[in-house]
């Protein structure tokens, strides 16, 4: 049985940021992100017996006739696609294409989306299989299961009999992480991923935990799919790691937990990774919350060989990050921003812009707090988005039932990331993603330029503040279209 896992070509403005990732957006400095939950699918598959193969045509920059002729001649009995709210249309689209070139094929979708609205998939494409919840590695290989040896579907499916639509009940996340093979990086082309700001090669991704302990913040589309935070055993991923640095020559790690596990399993994994050697090895990097870490646990984390937190500032407004659900407060930001910064650690920041009970006020706020932030030294890096409310979180549920958005509830390809999404009180659209915008040219402030110059202390130093460049200048060119 051939089991294609693919990212099919889209038509859109740009490179499509879908792969594990909780915003989706249009690119024009590409960056792929490696996703990791179905790398884990075509591992396990791989492992059962099941012939395997990845299709990644958008990292690897295949035209929609390659995509096809690719389909053609491999003719598959299964095709999983992972799918967001911008593209779920494109993808159904392409179902039913290929349904006609191959009417044997089963097609299956998974991903946030189609969690939230799994019959709509359902009832407007020909695909066979709809996946919900977030373990679809282990879902997926149930499907294959089911077909090849006739095992049970698992709870979350949706699928069609005798020409009606059926399903299993709700997703279960009752998987044991540790139970997971090490992802096959040969099979999934790891090698195609990374990220800008990466400093050395080989970089690899990894992923400690599905997804975030707080799993309230009501914009989160993750928080569809991950309900429930688990995590694998600290010497768990310190095994994987080991496995990246011997096999692969790792000598860069991002891991994209939506947090990062705090308390006592932080403080396992950092000594586990001093005790090893791993610190020596590779700069380590991840997801982390304001409010979570202590000033020991910082100063452990810095030994431990810990470089970059990502972490989501998203508003100055104490009333927004209250309505948001963010459980933080600004002062604890600045809090923060200043331990890790003091202890030699580099934070990156995630803001958002166009809130719909946010005034122009507000949001400037914003903009000015990042720009202390960055050209004080204390934030290295930060990215900026307009505010996207994605079916499945209340934040969308709120939307509705306020009439906060600027189109219809369903018109899914205005969701991608190239226009704001909801009404503001005193922006219009373009002011908003202005703002944007004008979040990022703080890279460009002479204070923030001299800082990183005075930082640049080898060729790599420059190459990275090279990248760095394009990538900013990409960015606001994303919001000025």
């Amino acid at each position: 049985m051939k089991i294609i896992i693919s990212y099919p070509p889209l038509a859109g403005k740009g490179s499509p940021m879908l792969t594990q990732n909780r915003q989706f957006q249009w690119y024009h400095v590409p960056s792929y992100i490696y996703p990791l939950v179905p790398a884990w699918a075509a591992t396990l598959l791989q492992k059962d017996g099941f012939e395997v193969l990845w299709n990644d045509a958008i990292a690897e920059q295949w035209s929609y006739e390659q995509f096809t002729a690719f389909f053609e001649r491999e003719k598959p009995d299964l095709v999983a696609f992972e799918t967001k709210t911008p593209v779920v249309r494109q993808h159904w689209r392409i179902i039913d294409r290929l349904k006609e070139i191959h009417p044997g094929c089963r097609f299956v979708l998974m991903g946030d989306h189609v969690t939230a609205l799994p019959s709509e998939s359902m009832q407007n494409s020909k695909v066979d299989y709809v996946l919900t919840g977030g373990d679809y590695d282990f879902s997926l290989l149930a499907i294959a299961r089911h077909l090849r040896d006739g095992e049970p579907l698992p709870a979350g499916v949706w699928y069609r009999q005798d020409g009606t639509i059926k399903n299993t009940g709700s997703f279960q996340l009752n998987h044991d992480l540790n139970q997971l093979p090490f992802i096959d990086r040969e099979l999934t082309k790891a090698h195609l991923y990374g990220e800008k700001w990466k400093r050395r090669q080989p970089f690899f991704y990894t992923m400690a935990g599905r997804d975030c302990p707080w799993h309230k913040c009501t914009f989160c589309a993750w928080t569809t799919t991950y309900p429930t935070f688990r995590t694998r055993r600290p010497e768990n991923l310190l095994d994987e790691i080991g496995f990246l640095i011997e096999e692969h020559n790792a000598r860069e790690i991002f891991d994209d937990t939506g947090t990062f596990p705090t308390g006592g399993w932080l403080t396992q994994f950092c000594q586990g990774m001093i005790e090893r050697g791993y610190n020596n090895e590779v700069l380590f990097s991840c997801n982390m919350r304001f409010g979570y870490l202590k000033p020991k646990q910082v100063e452990l984390m810095k030994r431990a060989g810990f470089r970059k937190l990502k972490m989501g500032l998203e508003s100055a407004s104490q009333a927004t990050l209250d309505r948001l659900c963010k459980g933080i407060t600004v002062q604890q930001i600045w809090d923060d921003c200043r331990l890790i910064s003091q202890a030699g650690l580099d934070i990156h920041l995630t803001i958002m812009v166009g809130y719909p009970w946010e005034t122009r006020a507000d949001a400037c706020r914003t903009l000015e707090m990042a720009r202390e932030l960055m050209e004080s030294g204390q934030v290295e890096m930060l990215q900026s988005t307009v505010v996207v409310p994605y079916p499945g979180t209340p934040l969308y549920r709120e939307s509705v039932e306020n009439d906060w958005l600027l189109f219809a509830p369903d018109d899914y390809e205005k969701f991608d990331m190239s226009r704001p999404v909801l009404k503001t009180p005193d922006m219009e659209p373009a002011e908003v993603s202005q703002l944007c915008a004008d979040i990022y040219k703080i890279f460009l402030s002479p204070r923030f330029v001299l800082r990183q110059l005075m930082r640049t202390r080898s060729l790599q130093d420059v190459d990275y503040l090279w990248r760095g460049l394009k990538a900013v200048i990409g960015h606001i060119r994303d919001f000025l279209r």
